[in-house]
């Protein structure tokens, strides 16, 4: 049994792209067993790659769920788990014989956890999308970009993952946690937009405050403000501002070895525009890593702008253990932490299908029925 806060934990995925597997991997990394429902014919999708990190930490199982004994080797495996996921458009689990009600009458005491673009009703829930899509409907994507520009996407990290699976996630333990009271499973309906608009919570407390303006890039937040903003260093990198308070900004005045009391009032929008030049031209001046090591040991906020590749060796995300190899592929640990049962390192991918046997065998079947499902191409 796997280590982690969630071991014991039997979840089934339906294979998909991105949300789905991302809520998957994070209760795969907490423990849970998760046995992956992928296609039985190799080669003919594009649901993942070799080393994939979204498919680590689970066992894979390849079934035809075109036929009819196929559909039943899923229905049993939900018969024995907790929770099932998947991330279709709405209606196609339900055609494929695993929809929620088909799932219940086997197993009334699974969480169903389903993820789409768009949520299982409302006008546009059968039509196609994509993060962008998704993110710009929930008003996530208009505040992000410079003044007098076009929104910049966030690449897909607010509807797909934050807004997403990170949500499905939350949903399906939610769920978990009403079950222990009530003995009963039920469907989780989690929509990325849902999620992404439930990420904009806090702009809408501060429009509503009159803090924040009606224009994308003039706000303190979203790159407006010059002490919250991003500056090029003299080597053609970047480091990040975040001074917002009063001693911290104090302190980076300091750092930068700028005379405070000639400097105008950072708080002062009317002065943003000078206040900003000053800033570049002093950080501009130096090297990313000079200014680092300036600013070490303060509370200037001023940090290194790093890639995902960087930010693995940097010293405080080393000594936290924030990143793992995972079969050769450096990539962020399961998290977040826990004292009492921390999770194990992940398992590296495994390929598609390779631990059919072996579920199959935990389901009861022997090896005769085993070889007359693999005949009848219901399982590869």
């Amino acid at each position: 049994m796997k280590a982690g806060p969630l071991s014991g934990l039997k979840v089934v995925e339906l294979a998909g792209l991105a949300p789905a597997p991302f809520a998957c991997t994070i209760l795969a990394d907490l423990g849970a067993d998760v046995v992956r429902v992928d296609r039985a014919t190799p080669g003919e999708d594009v649901l993942g790659f070799p080393y994939d990190p979204l498919m680590r930490g689970r066992r894979t199982i390849g079934v035809n769920t075109k036929t009819s004994e196929g559909v039943e080797v899923v229905l049993k495996l939900a018969e024995k788990a907790d929770v099932l996921v998947e991330g279709f458009r709405p209606g196609v689990a339900e055609r494929m014989g695993l929809g929620p009600e088909q799932v219940h009458e086997r197993n009334p005491r699974l969480v169903y956890g389903r993820i789409t673009g768009w949520g299982q009703d409302g006008p546009l829930a059968p039509r196609a999308g994509h993060d962008i899509n998704y993110i710009g409907l929930a008003g996530a994507l208009e505040p992000v970009g410079r003044a007098g520009e076009r929104p910049v996407p966030p690449l897909n990290l607010v509807a797909d993952f934050g807004g997403g699976g990170l949500f499905l996630a939350m949903g399906v333990l939610a769920a978990l946690y009403e079950r222990t009271s009530s003995g009963r499973g039920q469907v989780v309906d989690a929509s990325m937009v849902d999620g992404a608009a439930l990420l904009t919570t806090h702009l809408h407390g501060l429009k509503a405050a009159g803090v924040w303006g009606g224009e994308r890039g003039e706000n303190m937040l979203d790159g407006g403000a010059p002490f919250y903003d991003t500056y090029e260093t003299a080597d053609g990198k970047y480091v990040a501002v975040g001074a917002i308070e009063m001693r911290f900004w104090a302190a980076l005045v300091q750092v930068l070895g700028l005379d405070g009391e000639e400097l105008p009032s950072h708080l002062d929008k009317n002065e943003w525009p000078r206040l900003r030049k000053i800033l570049a031209e002093a950080i501009g001046k130096h090297t990313r890593d000079e200014l680092v090591a300036r600013a070490e040991g303060t509370d200037a906020c001023l940090t290194p702008v790093l890639s995902p590749w960087e930010a693995a060796e940097h010293p405080h995300n080393a000594a936290r253990g924030t990143f793992v190899d995972v079969g050769g592929v450096v990539q962020p640990a399961p998290g977040p932490k826990f004292d009492r049962t921390p999770p194990d390192v992940p398992e590296p991918p495994h390929d598609k299908g390779a631990d059919t046997l072996e579920v199959l065998a935990e389901l009861g079947l022997d090896d005769g029925e085993i070889e007359r499902l693999r005949a009848a191409g219901a399982v590869v």
